[in-house]
This record gives structure tokens, C-alpha cells and sequence, in this order.
């Protein structure tokens, strides 16, 4: 009998038991899904966070007062780059002043731009007429450099200026979001247009180009002005100012750091055995600890995804012992007429590979849409993850394979005798 024949036999063999032949179908795409799908969503992750990254640039750094924190599971860091740091609870989470902010951005003297920026709220709603924004606007305030350090370029109108900043008076650069939200298509009268923030009424002097999606939030939904504004509006005792640096020769990023961590110690006024308050993040340093976070999420999943597969080969082969039982009588006339041992085993391992195939098929489509779900959240490409799919297949024909040999084995060793008078 021909390896054609043998397949036909198997698959009618397959269709003929559609209840069980469906639900076997059914728990291995699930957790062929589940693997896909996590996987697909990591990358659509990934993408979003190095493109957010790439557009802080790779020859810029940001000084705060408090370190990153990121939660995994129980435990608590705070980074300062990619390592961990303490810091004595009377030196820590020191607010940088707006004073000293200042101090530094005239007394470093490194090649390079230095901005000072504070989000004065993240939550803000925007007016103009009868027309609103949702109340999730970010409202920050920057100097003349805020624009270059954090990648947005302008689409119409101009830059805050020094006379900007130092006024303090009520100019605001707009977001594409809220551009959109507030004059539709109509953007002919924006520039020098009047809008009001909460209660207060600003200047539009500028439109930022779109952006798109950093993506957790959109880097368009936002509304700038001066520092000074802020520090006038938003008075908040403890505030605690960003300061930007952007580095003209990327190759000097190591002294650009190391002069400014000198500096601000001295600004700061900290002795020499006392460890420093104050955190430089690289915009590399933190994707590169968000990836470290994002490899560990893959790894648990793919030990889901191995745990569940592992489930459904235990399911699978249960269900072709529990086939060979039900066809012991057929198996018995089959050898009568002359089919071998051979062709017996390969009949039950051809319909386990079958079911385990259209289930891993199933489980690759589901897990990639299921994952592209979070590349649509994220303003991001549709992903097609040729490496996760090719190893679903393969995981699913291994599965088949395997779960299907020992019930082929003992199929295959029954006496046609015997099987014959089976009843």
C-alpha cells in the first residue's frame, strides 16, 4: 500500500470521529495560540519601544531626581543606567530645583545642548470655543532647546524663544492630537489663535509636526510652553525639573556623562563620601532594560506554550490508545487483508500528525491575531511572525509524531486473530 493510500485511509479515519477529532483540535491550537500569541505581542512591543527610544536619540541623556523604577513580580529596583543603586534615605529623592537646573545649564561647558523641562500635568483638558480636548492632555513647559532634545520639529509657526521663557507670558506650542481635536481640518488660523488650558488663556505661536505613537501614549497629545510659565501657573513647592543633554559628538557620551555627574555634585553641594542624588538615564540603557524585562515575559510564555503542548500530546495519545480500543475489529480485518505491521503503524501516526497539524494551523492564526491586537493598541505594523510560526508547525508536527507512535506500536502488535473475534 502506497504513502497516498495510507494518508486517504487516516484522514477519512479523522473526519469520521469529528466530536473528538474537534476538541483534540480545539486544546492543541490552544496552546499553540497562547505561544504565538504572547510571542507576537512581545515583538509588537519591542517595535513600539525602540522606536519611542530611537526618537530620544542615542547621543542624549536626561538628569532627575528619582530613578526609574520597574517592578517584576515581587522585587524593586531603581536603576541608575543598567545597574542598581542606593542611596541613603536622607540623600534620596531630593527635588532638582529649578535654581539649580539653571545653575547647571549655564555652567556646563561639554559641546553640547542642554534643555530644562517639568511636566506641569498629565491630565489637562484643552478649549477653544465650544470645542474640547479629553481631559488626558500633557501640559509641559521647556526653554528654546526642549524642541530639539526631544525630537518633535515644528509644522507651522515658531519655536519659544529666550524672551519666552524668561516673561514667563502665555505662549503655547500644540500638539497634532490636539490640533485636530480643536480645529478639525480647518488649519489656516491656528498660529496666534487664543485656546485655554484648565482656566487659563494661552498664544498659539506653533503646530508640532505628527509624531505618532511613543507607544504607551501618544507623543502628540500635548501642549508646550515655557518653564517659567509653568513654575507661574503650576506652583508646586516640591517640583522637581528634568534637565535634557544632548550630545553633539555621540562617541563622547562617557565624558558628557561623567562632567555632568561632577558638576551637578558640586551644584548640589554633596561631600565627597556621600552618594549622589540625583539619576542619568541614556535612552539606550533603559530600552536595554525594558528588552531584559521583555526577554523574561517570553521566557515564562514559552514555558506556558511548552506546558500546554506538552498537556495536549498526554490528550492526544490518550485519545488514539482510546482509538485503537474502539477499532481493534477493523484494525484485525485490515490485517486479514494483507496489510502489514508497517502500514498499520503508519495509518495511526499519519492521523495523529493529521489532528496535531490542523490544530497547530488553527493555533498559528488565532495566536497571530490574538497578538497583532496589541500592535493595533500601539499604532504599530501588523507583525507576521514567520519565526514563531514555523516553530508552532514544527512543535505540532513533533507533538503528533510523538503522541502517536505508542498507540501506532501497539496497534500494529495485535493479533489479527484476535481482533477479529474483538466484539
Amino acid at each position: 500500500m502506497q504513502s497516498r493510500d495510507i494518508f486517504s485511509l487516516a484522514y477519512r479515519s479523522v473526519s469520521a470521529n469529528r466530536l473528538r477529532t474537534g476538541l483534540t483540535i480545539a486544546i492543541i491550537a490552544f496552546g499553540i495560540m497562547a505561544l504565538v500569541g504572547i510571542l507576537t505581542a512581545i515583538d509588537s512591543m519591542k517595535g513600539s519601544i525602540y522606536s519611542g527610544f530611537a526618537n530620544m536619540g542615542a547621543n542624549s541623556f536626561s538628569v532627575q531626581s528619582r530613578a526609574l523604577r520597574i517592578r517584576i513580580g515581587g522585587g524593586e529596583g531603581a536603576t541608575k543606567g543598567n545597574k542598581k543603586v542606593k542611596v541613603k534615605a536622607s540623600n534620596s529623592n531630593i527635588p532638582i530645583t529649578y535654581s539649580e537646573a539653571v545653575a547647571f545649564k549655564k555652567r556646563y561647558t561639554f559641546p553640547a545642548s542642554v534643555s530644562l523641562s517639568l511636566v506641569a500635568t498629565t491630565s489637562t483638558t484643552v478649549y477653544r470655543g465650544e470645542k474640547k480636548t479629553n481631559p488626558n492632555v500633557r501640559m509641559i513647559g521647556g526653554d528654546e532647546n526642549y524642541l530639539q532634545l526631544s525630537n518633535y520639529d515644528l509644522k507651522d509657526g515658531r519655536n519659544i524663544n529666550l524672551l519666552d521663557v524668561e516673561s514667563g507670558r502665555n505662549v503655547v506650542i500644540i500638539g497634532e492630537d490636539v490640533a485636530k481635536k480643536l480645529y478639525g481640518d480647518n488649519r489656516k488660523n491656528i498660529v496666534n489663535s487664543i485656546i485655554r488650558v484648565g482656566n487659563v488663556r494661552y498664544r498659539v505661536i506653533g503646530v508640532l509636526a505628527p509624531k505618532g505613537s511613543g507607544g504607551f501614549m501618544s507623543a502628540d497629545n500635548v501642549v508646550i510652553t515655557t518653564v517659567n510659565n509653568t513654575r507661574r501657573i503650576f506652583d508646586r513647592p516640591n517640583a522637581s525639573y528634568n534637565v535634557g543633554v544632548s550630545v553633539k559628538d555621540v562617541t563622547r557620551m562617557e565624558a558628557a556623562v561623567g562632567e555632568a555627574t561632577g558638576l551637578l555634585r558640586i551644584i548640589r553641594h554633596l561631600h565627597l563620601n556621600e552618594e549622589d542624588n540625583f539619576y542619568i538615564s541614556k535612552s539606550d540603557s533603559i530600552a536595554e532594560m525594558l528588552f531584559g524585562i521583555l526577554s523574561k515575559v517570553t521566557i515564562a510564555a514559552a514555558i506556558i506554550g511548552f506546558i500546554t503542548l506538552f498537556g495536549s500530546a498526554i490528550g492526544l495519545m490518550n485519545i488514539m490508545l482510546v482509538s485503537v480500543a474502539e477499532r481493534t475489529r477493523e484494525i484485525g480485518v485490515n490485517k486479514a487483508l494483507g496489510a502489514t505491521s508497517v502500514v498499520i503503524r503508519r495509518q495511526f501516526v499519519y492521523e495523529a500528525i493529521i489532528i496535531s497539524m490542523l490544530g497547530g494551523v488553527l493555533g498559528v492564526i488565532l495566536g497571530m491575531l490574538v497578538g497583532n491586537l496589541v500592535s493595533v493598541l500601539l499604532n504599530t505594523s501588523f507583525i507576521v511572525p514567520w519565526i514563531w510560526i514555523s516553530l508552532g508547525i514544527l512543535l505540532c508536527a513533533a507533538v503528533g509524531l510523538i503522541s502517536g507512535i505508542y498507540p501506532a506500536i501497539k496497534a500494529s502488535r495485535l493479533d489479527p486473530i484476535v481482533a477479529l473475534r474483538y466484539e
